[in-house]
């Protein structure tokens, strides 16, 4: 009989040295991605910045800013080969703890409509849609609008 060994999962703070890693899956995951220098900024200006490690090898990351009892939820990925494991679901759920543990009443995010598989883990999480950023993001043929969702944070849950 073959022992099967689950991986271990860690959530934890993003360090400096993790901003070469996190970058390379930033532009491996998107069209328009964040540049290195903004993962820098985000650390600097003290967001929580997170990544989600994978037997100790970083396979995901996200950022919150925090404020007068709110929290928006900045940027959250999950590298190309370790999507379809539940690990989005599981970084969501930790990142709406911290956000919790900061004091935050309320979540904010923005989301493109050409991605229908985040809605879907944002609403399956209790974030509502509450409007439109038009023209929010860039996109191959210009622009494309923001999907605007809030969470109030006594009803948000991850199920596990």
């Amino acid at each position: 009989m073959v022992a099967v060994v689950k991986p271990v999962i860690q959530v934890r703070a993003m360090r400096a040295k993790d901003l070469s890693t996190v970058s390379a899956m930033e532009v491996a995951s998107y069209e328009f991605p964040w540049s290195h220098g903004i993962f820098n900024d985000c650390l600097k200006a003290g967001h929580p910045c997170w990544v989600l490690c994978v037997d100790a090898m970083v396979a995901g990351y996200g950022i919150l800013s925090m404020g007068a009892g709110e929290a928006h939820l900045l940027n959250i990925c999950i590298a190309p080969d370790y999507r379809g494991k539940g690990l989005g679901r599981h970084l969501l759920g930790r990142l709406l703890d911290i956000a919790r543990w900061n004091g935050a009443e309320r979540l904010f995010l923005e989301v493109r409509p050409s991605n229908p598989l985040a809605k879907t883990l944002y609403e399956s999480a209790g974030f509502s849609e509450i409007g439109r950023r038009p023209r929010y993001y860039p996109a191959r043929d210009g622009r494309e609008d923001a999907i605007v969702m809030a969470l109030d944070m006594a009803e948000g849950h991850i199920e596990k």
